[in-house]
């Protein structure tokens, strides 16, 4: 039977700090003074526009649930801030990472005993019931109520902040680049105010980045097909083939082109087996999520189109959340360069 994976992961706004504002008389002065002082020492209040909406933090969230989105972004970048004792329940989960122990810290978290609805996530009562006071979702999917989820106005009620991550406003995640994964972290940083934390992330990351692709530039860009294994997304025999996304930016970086970039105008491809076959493919990557064994559909498929340059070297790379949104594409990044590049390392 194959799964089929919720549409996920949109624009998240600027981010800055509020302070008092000055009033004319002295008193006022003094007072909006004080309050400015111990604004600057707390770091709060935040206030953050996120899909057209404000969302002003007081103090750090300390009852954080993070819904499921077919994604681990979210609860990956608060555990590379340090920031798990913060999650009440969490519903996001691959099962493996590229990063070590990661996959088992995830596991480790507390999910709240819920059962998730028909839309594979957590139903309104549920959620208003777990006394959050920040929701986290990849997209607006997560918060609509033809879904059965609690909308951003009723967890507002009942003093719930709420974040849809970069990209995610729209539901459309085919623009997406390794920026938004900065700019998730950033965000969260300063949301629970260790800005400090997720600054060392991005610079490490944006290092890592550099040195890779310095070593790849000006070699030769093979095409590469990027596709999720055992997945069903559409109607024909390759539903979760990569068109577009931070996909492709991470290929780029990593000295490749996406060979289905002009397939379709979204995130993803639904092809044919004939337009596959047809289309010359250098390397794989295999995206594993809820698959056990994705090096065993990669070897299939090399087998299923042995015309493929891919094929007769056998070239392919199988990796998890470091292609997705989250704090770990630099290790994707490398990981494929490697593969495509062998010879500059």
């Amino acid at each position: 039977m194959s799964r089929q994976r919720p549409v996920a992961t949109a624009l998240a706004a600027a981010l800055c700090l509020l302070t008092a504002a000055c009033a004319d008389s002295s008193k006022d002065e003094n007072r909006s003074g004080g309050r400015t002082e111990a604004a600057s020492r707390s770091g709060y209040p935040v206030t953050l526009d996120n899909c057209g909406r404000t969302e002003t933090f007081e103090k750090a969230p300390s009852r954080v649930v993070v819904m499921n989105g077919a994604s681990v972004a979210e609860v990956s970048t608060l555990l590379a801030l340090g920031l798990g004792d913060k999650i009440v329940a969490n519903q996001q989960s691959y099962g493996m990472s590229e990063v070590p122990g990661r996959a088992e810290a995830i596991k480790a978290l507390p999910t709240g005993g819920i059962r998730l609805n028909d839309a594979y996530d957590i139903p309104r009562e549920a959620m208003l019931g777990l006394r959050p006071d920040l929701v986290l979702s990849t997209t607006s999917y997560g918060f609509d109520e033809k879904n059965g989820f609690a909308t951003r106005d009723q967890l507002r009620q009942v003093a719930a902040d709420t974040y849809v991550s970069p990209q995610g406003c729209g539901q459309d995640t085919s623009k997406m680049t390794v920026a938004d994964s900065y700019t998730l972290l950033r965000d969260m940083g300063r949301i629970f105010h260790v800005s400090d934390r997720a600054e060392k992330l991005i610079a490490a990351s944006e290092k890592h980045i550099r040195e890779v692709s310095a070593k790849v530039r000006g070699e030769k860009t093979p095409k590469v097909m990027v596709v999720f294994s055992n997945m069903s997304m559409g109607g024909n025999a390759f539903s979760s083939v990569v068109a577009h996304g931070i996909y492709n930016d991470i290929l780029a970086k990593a000295g490749g082109t996406n060979a289905f970039e002009s397939a379709a105008e979204t995130s993803f491809a639904d092809l044919s087996k004939e337009k596959v076959a047809a289309t010359e493919v250098d390397a794989l990557v295999v995206i594993g999520y809820d698959d056990p064994d994705p090096a065993a559909y990669a070897e299939k498929l090399l087998k299923e189109f042995p015309q493929w340059p891919a094929a007769e070297k056998n070239t392919y790379v199988v990796l998890s959340d470091s292609m997705y949104l989250g704090p770990s594409n630099d290790l994707a990044v490398e990981k494929i360069a490697k593969t495509l590049h062998p010879d500059a390392f």
